[in-house]
């Protein structure tokens, strides 16, 4: 496994436990928890965050010959990735709202 595939593991691995602990046993997230949504938010923009920061940053060291140009392309390529997969699961968080509004009351 490269390292995209390891954070990618790693991301679904926190999406998935922070899913699972939000909900109580009526599923609303009564039990104090209901703000676990909010923080698994605030973690993904996080790592949207940091794997900018760290693409911006092994991009400066590039510039004065302290990274090589494979450093460069895989922070690049990471930083895609976790971009690319916060759409995706913002877009389907978009479709399932959309189809539980058409659902008649």
């Amino acid at each position: 496994m490269d390292i995209k595939q390891l954070d990618a593991l790693n991301a679904y691995g926190q999406a998935g436990s922070g899913l699972a602990g939000g909900l109580s046993a009526r599923g609303d997230g009564a039990d104090g928890a209901g703000s676990s949504f909010a923080e698994l938010i605030k973690d993904t923009v996080g790592d949207v965050r940091q794997a900018g920061e760290t693409m911006e940053a092994t991009s400066a060291k590039a510039l004065v010959n302290e990274a090589d140009l494979v450093e460069v392309v895989t922070a690049a390529s990471n930083a895609e990735m976790v971009v690319e997969t916060v759409v995706a699961v913002r877009d389907r968080v978009i479709s399932a709202y959309n189809e539980i509004i058409k659902m008649p009351i």
